[in-house]
């Protein structure tokens, strides 16, 4: 295979040769500090300086008459040498290889060697890569209850210096960038189970992780086939009211029942509140445009006061009725509970607009 993406890179050079052009050649001497080489009707290439010592591990390993592949870094020096590059010619081919295992899918073995809030650190075919948490297998997704993102990072510590399976998920040499999967060697597999479920189906299934963006539920698989599948119910699914921290929803070890509500790219997303009463579904029989209300100041945004109508209802006080957010922070406190003015309600938005009724 690399022998045949070599041949490619060859046969793609431009034609007469030219600084970037990877050709071929035989090792025909070298010494303490320079290796030559016979590129045939394009003359003799050196190698050396900095060329030399930042890969003079692969030039020890090489004899007379080998064959070797390397990049024109100048096409003539003083002393009529064509300068060679082993290193950028081999990262060449390193990238040209990587491109070929994400077009054909293949599964690949690579070590951790270090971490970071986002990841996992990592390199194959000596090219830097980054494993992101998202890619990473269900089972190795870090269980952290209450999404403390320091806890999160020690979890992902506990990879380093072990080896996973991976598929190359997006290469990009220009920018250097490449990203590994860990969960898409198990696409296939993912694509068979899933054909047993569909939009709409209620599974009961176990909570086996919380994160700030909502939390992982496994269940087991129904069919011929065997095992469990992980899937996810968004922060925005958790419930109708708004939810700030999933961890005052749902615990890790928790059975409860959700309904799925899509499934893509053999990833299930599901939903905790669409098994609940919608509680805007029967709002405008007990409230109406122009009614008086009591509700308790639950925060403040950029937009305003968030009021808590009823324990699964909230409205918006928009900063506009108060021409400054200190102005709203002045007449408003939270946890305090204060007189209101339906403005307007719009239930299949679930919005509902208030205004503050001053005391005069």
């Amino acid at each position: 295979m690399i022998k045949d993406i070599i041949k490619k890179i060859v046969k793609e050079a431009p034609a007469p040769v030219c600084v970037g052009s990877t050709v071929e050649g035989t090792v025909i001497t070298r010494d303490r500090s320079s290796l030559f080489i016979d590129l045939g009707t394009f003359g003799t290439g050196i190698i050396y300086g900095r060329e030399f010592y930042e890969v003079k591990d692969v030039i020890k390993s090489l004899n007379i008459g080998d064959k070797v592949f390397a990049k024109i870094v100048e096409m003539e020096n003083d002393d009529g040498y064509r300068e060679l590059s082993l290193r950028d010619a081999t990262k060449e081919i390193s990238w040209q290889r990587l491109h070929e295992m994400k077009e054909k899918g293949e599964i690949v073995k690579v070590r951790i060697s270090g971490v970071n809030k986002g990841g996992l650190l990592t390199n194959l075919d000596g090219i830097p890569a980054f494993l992101p948490v998202s890619q990473l297998a269900p089972e190795h997704y870090p269980r952290v209850a209450d999404a403390d993102k320091q806890k999160i990072l020690r979890e992902l510590q506990k990879f380093i210096g072990k080896t996973l399976e991976v598929k190359v998920l997006d290469s990009l040499a220009e920018e250097n960038k490449l990203i590994l999967s860990e969960k898409a060697k198990t696409e296939e597999k993912m694509k068979e189970i899933l054909k047993d479920y569909k939009k709409g189906d209620t599974i009961e299934g176990e909570i086996t992780g919380v994160a700030d963006f909502g939390a992982f539920i496994k269940f087991p698989v129904t069919g011929e086939a065997k095992g469990e599948i992980e899937g996810l119910i968004h922060i925005s699914e958790l419930d109708w009211q708004l939810v700030e921290n999933p961890a005052e929803v749902v615990k890790v070890g928790e059975i409860v029942k959700a309904q799925i509500i899509d499934i893509n790219k053999n990833q299930v997303f599901l939903s905790l509140k669409s098994l609940k009463q919608n509680p805007w579904d029967e709002i405008e029989k007990e409230y109406k445009k122009g009614d008086t209300i009591n509700g308790k100041v639950i925060k403040f945004s950029a937009f305003g006061a968030f009021i808590e109508v009823s324990p699964k209802i909230r409205g918006l006080c928009h900063i506009s009725e108060f021409g400054s957010q200190q102005k709203m922070e002045e007449l408003l406190k939270p946890g305090e509970i204060y007189d209101f003015q339906v403005l307007l309600i719009e239930p299949k938005e679930h919005r509902m607009s208030l205004k503050l009724i001053q005391n005069s």
